[in-house]
């Protein structure tokens, strides 16, 4: 028998190539502060696998005992650049909005600064639907630790559990959910290699088509929709590590 999805008590989403693209941005603000520095920028390919951890965590490695200048630098460029870039993903808002609808509880979970997380959500007027943003740094420690999803649920007294869905297009979003017991939801190729340790356990190609299982499962076959009728199957991307 195919396993059934049920519709969650709460959603956290990853924030950056979920549900906005903001990623050019982020990419001239990183190669502004190696360029800086002396070191090779980097190409499309090598920025999607290797910008996934928070600045606290990656920067100290890429950086080494100068990484806070390093990120004072790239915190200066994105803050001047990042809202105009800003664009939601196909589906995005029609998907906040079927969950905020039914009462579904809905949060963020982000490696981008929490400052600039927070000030996207308003430029999109975006807030309204989320109980909780959380960024680098809001908590004692980044995703993929439990913390900042503890914190994402606070507001509804909710814990981390079954009945929790975690929206991300990355390993490190797969690996959180894992951790934090709540059920992976894989949106777009996959972004990184370590999804034979952290599999989803559904994956949809975008927001759009996570929506039409949505709406088939709300509106038509009651409670719950076949995982093998509802759910498309996307490759995932499996480039190594540099």
């Amino acid at each position: 028998m195919p396993s059934p999805i049920i519709l969650p008590r709460a959603v956290i989403y990853d924030w950056d190539n979920t549900l906005v693209s903001n990623w050019d941005t982020v990419r001239e603000a990183l190669n502004h502060a190696l360029v800086s520095f002396g070191l090779a920028p980097w190409g499309p390919e090598e920025a999607r696998e290797r910008i996934k951890a928070s600045l606290r965590d990656s920067f100290p490695r890429i950086f080494g005992e100068r990484w806070t200048e390093a990120r004072d630098l790239f915190y200066a460029y994105f803050a001047a650049h990042h809202l105009d870039g800003l664009t939601p993903l196909p589906g995005a808002e029609t998907l906040l909005r079927h969950f905020h609808e039914r009462g579904v509880y809905q949060a963020v979970v982000s490696n981008k600064n929490g400052k600039f997380l927070r000030a996207e959500a308003d430029a999109l007027g975006w807030t309204r639907y989320f109980g909780k943003l959380v960024g680098a740094q809001d908590a004692e420690f980044d995703k993929p630790h439990i913390a900042p999803v503890r914190m994402a649920l606070e507001p509804a007294g909710i814990v981390p559990g079954g009945n929790v869905w975690f929206l991300g297009d990355a390993d490190i979003d797969m690996e959180c959910a894992h951790g934090a017991g709540l059920v992976p939801v894989l949106i777009g190729l996959g972004e990184g290699s370590g999804f034979d340790r952290f599999p989803p356990a559904h994956r949809h190609t975008d927001c759009t088509a996570l929506h039409r299982v949505l709406y088939g499962l709300v509106d038509g076959n009651g409670d719950t929709i076949s995982l093998q009728t509802a759910v498309e199957t996307v490759p995932t991307r499996t480039t190594p590590t540099p």
